[in-house]
């Protein structure tokens, strides 16, 4: 089933181009609108929230338009994770949530990530739905003058949010004498973070908590993590902890200043969840988890298996098969006993109770050896490149000089113009031969 604008997490673009800007992000509203006012004869409500970005000051008043357009009722809540606002949107009982991010992309772009009631993110079926809508004629999705829909903003959202991840921990979970090095990334989660790890007394070095439109993921971040790899040893703190533009990744370091990526905080955490009788079924990741988890998984009788890439299809997959836990390599990680999508800052809290004793960062992650990976971006011109038939004779070269040696994946991004190439094996020299083979085809 193709979309003509959602691809793998919501709808992502460079803002002022195609279907990143005002005309479009009224329509999108109409539409979701609409199709939400559709189900039931009564009103309908709407929870809005957003990244720092600055394309969100005009972006944001668009989509607020479409919705109370279409007769739904909207709350905009202001900066707030990812996570938080699925949170609302389930508490307050709306009938969707939207934040307006680009999640870890530049402050360039910008997008949409669309939440239904039970606080998940929406099905490819009803994404299709709206998208039919999108297309149609605006007259005919407009409301009657009685009947179109209040707007309100509401500036409690921080503080709920933090309330609520709170909640999942016992009330004396206590961070003292721990030195803790954040990077908020300069996006959604700058105040929330800081404050709650501190409400918790830790020690806290602060960074990526100064967003002015343009810095949301520049140089600091999941995306960067060096960042907190040289202030942690700088500042001998127990651990660093990187989120993304939107909160939903999260990336850390050890005491020791050694980057700890998605896969290794999910293995650390699936091995401590079993031990306490929490793990419920096994582990899902996606196509882009090392080889090494898998192996690990098996070795310790876990069951494992992938989703395509993207939090939300790991989500369904979870629920498919009745796991509650989760993730991704790039750090989306869901907590199925505490949350409906990926949020950084309550995996690094389920990681800091797992340090709150005095165990050292580096032995708690330090729990599977990774097979060796090679991940290359090329970027392409042509939408139509991967069914290129010397791109897949390539591909099938590659896999036959890999085979029994390793793997090889080759995808396109859902969020970027770019195709990811990935290869895992022991043999440096033959990754980088499969990876040309590949490259050369593409460009």
């Amino acid at each position: 089933m193709k979309k003509k604008y959602f691809g793998t997490d919501g709808i992502r673009g460079r803002v002022n181009q195609n279907k990143i800007n005002g005309e479009m992000f009224f329509k999108f509203g109409l539409a979701a609108g609409k199709y939400f006012t559709n189900l039931k004869k009564k009103k309908q409500t709407a929870i809005i929230a957003k990244d720092t970005r600055l394309s969100g000051y005009s972006l944001e008043p668009a989509l607020v338009s479409g919705l109370a357009s279409a007769g739904m009722h909207v709350f905009t809540l202001g900066p707030l994770p990812t996570n938080g606002l699925a949170m609302m949107t389930k508490i307050m009982k709306a009938n969707m949530g939207i934040m307006i991010t680009a999640s870890h992309n530049p402050f360039h772009d910008n997008g949409l990530k669309l939440f239904g009631p039970d606080g998940l993110k929406l099905s490819d079926k009803i994404e299709k739905k709206i998208e039919n809508l999108i297309d149609k004629k605006t007259e005919i999705l407009l409301s009657k003058p009685e009947t179109l829909g209040r707007v309100r903003r509401l500036e409690t959202g921080t503080d709920t949010y933090i309330n609520i991840l709170k909640k999942n921990f016992p009330k004396k979970f206590s961070l003292q004498n721990m030195r803790i090095v954040i990077d908020c990334a300069n996006g959604a989660c700058y105040k929330a973070a800081p404050k709650l790890l501190k409400s918790l007394g830790a020690e806290v070095i602060v960074v990526g908590d100064k967003p002015n439109g343009l810095n949301i993921n520049e140089k600091c971040g999941s995306t960067f993590p060096k960042k907190i790899q040289t202030i942690v040893k700088k500042n001998s703190a127990d651990i660093g902890i990187s989120l993304d533009g939107d909160a939903d990744r999260v990336i850390m370091c050890d005491e020791k200043g050694k980057i700890i990526d998605g896969d290794q905080i999910i293995a650390a955490l699936t091995l401590r969840w079993k031990k306490k009788k929490i793990l419920k079924g096994g582990v899902i990741g996606t196509l882009m988890s090392n080889y090494g988890l898998e192996k690990f998984f098996k070795i310790n009788n876990i069951k494992f298996s992938r989703s395509n890439v993207g939090d939300r299809y790991v989500k369904e997959m979870m629920q498919k098969k009745n796991y509650n836990l989760g993730g991704e390599q790039s750090g989306h990680i869901i907590l199925g006993k505490f949350a409906t999508t990926g949020d950084g800052l309550l995996v690094a809290l389920e990681s800091l109770f797992a340090l709150r004793k005095g165990i050292k960062a580096s032995k708690f992650f330090d729990v599977f050896k990774k097979t060796p990976q090679i991940l290359e971006n090329v970027k392409f011109k042509n939408e139509q490149i991967l069914k290129s038939s010397t791109l897949i004779k390539s591909i099938k070269i590659a896999k036959k000089l890999m085979m029994n040696k390793g793997r090889v994946l080759v995808r396109k991004s859902g969020t970027e113009p770019i195709i990811r190439v990935m290869v895992e094996s022991e043999d440096k020299k033959l990754m980088k031969k499969c990876i040309q083979i590949i490259k050369k085809e593409i460009r």
